[in-house]
């Protein structure tokens, strides 16, 4: 049976790496099918830390929901062994301000459930919604197409695309199917129990996150999240003299051991969802093979001390998103898909370094809060190294070994790195002047060409060249110093911006007097730091055809 509308993409998964997938793919004008085996959404918090580059990746998606609704981490108050008393109160993450480059430096907790929610809610706009209760069974692919094997409600049916995205997670079809190996660690020495549970105590406030107890021997965090109820929290429970495969099983253990652990009277009123875990820390050897692709928990798990697992998985997603719609849309070659792969495995490699390094040091010392530092926002990731970014400005023998994990360094800007914000950026040319940000112009459907000029007659001549590239796909912005006279004339520019503050000027590290050209990517990297229009021909050549 075979009576689906095709569409080009399929993507095995509906957790936010197959939502963060779908979407961004929508947004590039390319249908998608996303299916789910389970027949029921999954409920629960699960991984709710969503960090300041993750945050960053949902505004250029317009999912603007994430951060407003997202809650700031509640201070962390641990108490004196068996008793109520506190013993210090600490933050759960280095505290840091918003700046103009850096709008969302503020982490945000979401639980997974209304994550999913909202992200289903922007897959609905374009008429498309999760198939839930369906299976992806196998698959086999050609040069032109795959083909994938389905099955629902005990109906299997045969379905033609283009493209595979698995993020269908650690036990999922479509890493096991490829073939690719899931090399590293299962550690026996780290099991936790967490999940969703309804309670009350007697002095117990829902101001703090509340941590009793020791990390190695017996412990317990408790963080208030109303998302679960008025009386709702995020449990995590540890140590070794807990027995975590029976407390799993049993809601009543539960409740018993949360009991032993809180030396204050506790009325309970459910467990919503919970799960036993232990450490694995492992990695795929690539992201894909052909026309399938894996992302997320399929390609790589970790430790969850460090929060970084789901917002990896929305990064690959975001990464090989813009790059599959290029391809799809016949504006690149195939072979710019390997980037996927190339510029992802340093990434999460050095990821599960960090993570790792964090659980260690949990593990060592008894206090799963050590270790943290601003890498954990991971603004600092780059791809300096991807052979498709291109730096006029940085000499090839001055390259640096890989550190494709660093924390953000303002003083350093190189090809590779996150792009800046800046706001206040006066718009000039159109009827009624208006006020933009940068971060305003990055869409996950164009590259945005940034030409930073003395004045608007610098810039002719590489919005000249900027004629030869489809509008659709590239779009361009002029910035010039608050010093800079500007007529309102028409412009070849999509933009012209004048930076009254500085603040562009300042972030991307530009002198008034200084002509320089940025290439945005798609997902928010920066393709290229170049001098003029050759540079930036250059840079465009690695990514479209008779570019």
């Amino acid at each position: 049976m075979n009576s689906v509308q095709p569409a080009p993409v399929l993507i095995v998964g509906a957790g936010p790496v197959g939502l963060v997938a779908a979407l961004t793919l929508l947004q590039n004008g390319i249908s998608v099918r996303i299916i789910d085996k389970d027949p029921h959404h999954r409920i629960g918090q699960r991984g709710a830390g969503i960090w300041p580059r993750s945050l960053e990746l949902y505004n250029f998606l317009d999912v603007k929901e994430v951060n407003s609704l997202g809650r700031t981490a509640p201070p962390l108050r641990s108490y004196k062994p068996g008793t109520l008393e506190p013993l210090r109160v600490s933050s759960i993450v280095p505290p840091m301000k918003d700046t103009p480059a850096i709008p969302f430096h503020t982490p945000k907790l979401m639980g997974q459930q209304l994550l999913d929610v909202i992200l289903r809610r922007h897959l609905e706009k374009f008429s498309c919604s999760v198939e839930m209760g369906t299976e992806l069974r196998s698959f086999e692919q050609s040069g032109e197409g795959v083909t994938a094997t389905l099955t629902k409600n005990g109906i299997t049916e045969t379905f033609d695309t283009k493209w595979i995205i698995g993020a269908d997670g650690a036990k999922g079809v479509v890493r096991k199917q490829l073939g690719l190996t899931f090399l590293g660690e299962t550690r026996d020495d780290v099991r936790m129990v967490t999940g969703d549970v309804c309670l009350t105590g007697v002095d117990l406030d829902r101001v703090h996150w509340h941590r009793f107890g020791n990390f190695n021997e017996r412990g317990l965090s408790l963080r208030p999240t109303d998302e679960v109820g008025e009386d709702g929290w995020q449990f995590f429970l540890y140590g070794h003299e807990l027995d975590m495969t029976k407390i799993a099983e049993s809601e009543e253990l539960v409740f018993e051991t949360i009991a032993s652990i809180i030396p204050t009277e506790i009325t309970f009123s459910k467990v919503a969802w919970m799960s036993d875990f232990r450490a694995n820390i492992r990695m795929v050897n690539k992201f894909g093979e052909g026309r399938v692709f894996v992302a997320g928990d399929a390609a790589h798990i970790h430790s969850p001390t460090g929060g970084q697992g789901l917002n990896s998985g929305v990064q690959d997603a975001f990464n090989l998103g813009w790059k599959l719609a290029l391809v799809q849309k016949g504006f690149a070659d195939k072979s710019l898909l390997e980037t996927y792969s190339a510029e992802r495995l340093p990434v999460i490699s050095e990821m599960l370094g960090v993570t790792t390094s964090i659980l260690d040091k949990a593990t060592s010392s008894g206090d799963p809060t050590l270790g943290r530092s601003p890498v954990l926002f991971m603004l600092g990731i780059n791809y300096r190294f991807s052979t498709i970014v291109l730096d006029e400005f940085v000499n090839s023998v001055e390259r640096k070994p890989i550190n494709a994990y660093g924390v953000l360094d303002e003083e350093c800007l190189e090809a590779g790195d996150r792009a800046p914000d800046a706001p206040n950026m006066l718009q000039v040319g159109s009827a009624v002047p208006d006020v933009t940000t940068l971060f305003g112009l990055y869409r996950p459907w164009h590259h945005t060409v940034l030409v930073f000029a003395p004045s608007l007659a610098g810039a002719i001549p590489i919005l000249g060249a900027l004629e030869a590239y489809d509008k659709s796909v590239v779009r361009s912005a002029v910035v010039v110093p608050s010093s800079a006279s500007v007529t309102p004339v028409a412009s070849p520019a999509d933009h012209v911006l004048v930076d009254r503050e500085g603040y562009s000027y300042s972030a991307y590290l530009v002198e008034a007097s200084q002509t320089k050209v940025f290439v945005i990517r798609p997902d928010g990297v920066i393709g290229a730091i170049v001098q003029g229009a050759e540079g930036m021909k250059k840079y465009f050549s690695k990514i479209f055809l008779d570019a």
